[in-house]
């Protein structure tokens, strides 16, 4: 259901709560390109000041890679997942651990080959999974879709499709944002919180069973998504939310 952003805070002491948020389209705006968004340099102060309001547990579980991550965060660095669990930083300043390795180069290159047979269909290659965006052109889905199918047909036991907000991601089976979450919160700072994930597309559906099974909170960003607890209108929502949080928290000490 819709939730106030004041009745929604209400719920979330940062001295009890584990934070979990998804970037695109979560924390930050959708840009027509991955490279395009912009991180408001407020956001990075107020992720900061809650970071400590939370004693670090704080982590961004993104599809993105965690290296991309930091450098959009930057001079900040937090927990993180990237590329969908293949990658995780379990603290800010730890080691990353690659979960999953790279993907076969010759299906990555077989897969960065439908760019030049699908005029707008932009494809990033992560390593770990290849994504295949397709705002540009959002007619050609079922097209793209059914030739991905048949090019991962030979390994079709260990990969996989995610299906996202305009695009569609390759990558081995096994890992996913959920599968994260469970691994942050067998760990301090997180064990023993209650844990909140924060996303606004189906990759994040994973996250949001994770923290249900542990009795936390679910909470989906611009529509609502199945297993979310509340919604959100908008990623300026969750940005004021987590402003309103970080000053919640600096009054009260």
């Amino acid at each position: 259901m819709d939730v106030s952003l004041a009745d929604l805070a209400s719920q979330l002491a940062p001295v009890d709560t584990a934070f979990f948020f998804d970037v695109d389209g979560t924390l930050i705006d959708i840009a027509p390109h991955p490279d395009a968004v912009e991180v408001p340099s407020y956001l990075i102060d107020d992720l900061e000041r809650l970071l400590a309001a939370a004693s670090g547990a704080l982590a961004l579980v993104s599809g993105r890679e965690a290296a991309n991550i930091d450098a959009l965060f930057q001079p900040l660095q937090l927990a993180v997942s990237g590329v969908h669990g293949a990658q995780m930083r379990l603290t800010p300043r730890g080691e990353l651990i690659e979960v999953s390795h790279p993907l076969d180069g010759t299906l990555r290159h077989a897969l960065s080959a439908l760019a030049s047979r699908f005029d707008g269909v932009l494809v990033e290659d992560k390593g770990a999974s290849v994504a295949l965006h397709y705002r540009n052109s959002p007619s050609l889905a079922p097209e793209l879709e059914a030739e991905i199918a048949r090019i991962i047909a030979v390994d079709s036991r260990n990969l996989t499709v995610l299906p996202g907000r305009m695009v569609f991601e390759v990558k081995r089976r096994g890992h996913d944002k959920g599968a994260a979450v469970r691994v942050f919160m067998a760990e301090p700072p997180f064990a023993g919180r209650t844990p909140v994930f924060l996303g606004d597309d189906v990759t994040d559906e994973a996250g949001f069973a994770a923290v249900r099974e542990m009795g936390g909170i679910a909470i989906s960003v611009g529509r609502r998504l199945p297993g979310a607890d509340f919604t959100l209108s908008n990623a300026q929502d969750v940005r004021a939310l987590i402003k309103r949080l970080a000053q919640f928290a600096e009054r009260r000490d």
